[in-house]
């Protein structure tokens, strides 16, 4: 079989991320740009300054990426990029750059979904993951457990019901009044804190289903600040320390004790673990001692491409090129786009 360059694009939140990939070689070199010092000022993703900076950035990363790998840019085959869900400003910033450089190679251009890119990225450094497996995605806005078969063939097994893992992590971060982005913050912290301090409630960890829900934690850590007092807390690294252990603890646990059970239910013994949330340490510790325990493989992405990055998305593409799979449109996004839809 010969191999097929694909060049990936990822603009779907707040950052630029462009790859090249070999589909036969892997991986041959990616570039990232992070606009969280662009949107710390305000606290949070600003849409329409995230579309202005991927303007600013995206030519130049793919022209850098081209030229670190000394590759002519008409020995691409291919260009995928994320067609949703995100952000519509930053997503029509990747189909616009994707299109038009597939109309003027004479290229065909590949849509990826986003939550996909997450779910094959351990791919990436294990190309032999035997399917079917079960997924934690665990991105943004999403927890999900998701049965693959297969590329494309995906059975939702649970998803959020109100605040994603991620969204809790940041929102709790932001009631330490730890600065944007939080939740990695929140995760260095809990390293010095004693998780059994307070014992915070575990949503839906007895629920007998597949679902989550964090709002009501988060809300028991805005209630345990609230009685401690808010300058108390914020004014300790101990308390702080202590509240972001337990709050991750009790995260973790969910997490942990629902994938198990996912493996259990569709009677699979290999697990993938992708996403933002899936580089937390103590989520990982967790899970490999289950997967020791109990005897079930567990993979997880590259730390690096734990967070949004153009890898994933030209992955996805060189397997779709394999197969066959193309059919992108001008200015084709999905802003809210169901996995299995």
């Amino acid at each position: 079989m010969k191999s097929k360059l694909v060049l990936g694009i990822e603009t779907s939140c707040d950052e630029t991320g462009v790859a090249l990939y070999d589909t036969i070689e892997g991986l041959k070199g990616h570039k990232l740009y992070s606009q969280i010092k662009l949107h710390a000022q305000y606290g949070g993703v600003v849409p329409e300054l995230a579309s202005r900076d991927h303007i600013k950035k995206l030519l130049r990363l793919i022209k850098e990426l081209i030229d670190e790998n000394d590759i002519n840019i008409n020995s691409i085959d291919s260009i995928a990029y994320t067609k949703g869900p995100g952000l519509s400003g930053a997503l029509l910033v990747g189909t616009t750059v994707a299109n038009a450089l597939g109309y003027s190679l004479k290229k065909p251009v590949i849509s990826v979904h986003h939550l996909e890119a997450h779910l094959l990225s351990p791919l990436l450094s294990n190309p032999n993951i035997k399917f079917p497996f079960v997924a934690l995605l665990v991105s943004g806005g999403h927890t999900q457990l998701v049965r693959v078969e297969g590329i494309g063939r995906y059975h939702l097994l649970g998803d959020t019901r109100d605040d994603a893992a991620g969204e809790a992590f940041d929102k709790t971060a932001k009631i330490l009044g730890l600065p944007y982005p939080g939740g990695a913050l929140l995760s260095e912290l809990a390293r010095d804190g004693d998780a059994s301090k307070y014992p915070l409630p575990k949503p839906m960890i007895h629920s007998g289903d597949l679902d989550f829900s964090f709002s009501g934690l988060k809300t028991a850590v805005a209630n345990l600040v609230h009685k401690i007092g808010s300058k108390k807390v914020t004014a300790s690294k101990t308390l702080k320390a202590d509240i972001a252990a337990s709050f991750q603890n009790a995260v973790t646990d969910v997490l942990t004790e629902k994938c198990c059970r996912a493996l259990f239910k569709e009677d699979i013994k290999s697990l993938v673990i992708a996403g933002g949330v899936g580089a937390n340490a103590e989520l990982r510790r967790k899970v490999n001692q289950q997967a020791k325990k109990t005897g079930f493989e567990v993979h997880y992405p590259p730390l690096e491409f734990c967070t949004d990055n153009g890898a994933m998305v030209a992955l996805v593409g060189g397997l779709k090129t394999n197969e066959g799979v193309y059919g992108a449109k001008p200015f084709d996004i999905k802003p809210r786009w169901p996995l299995s839809a």
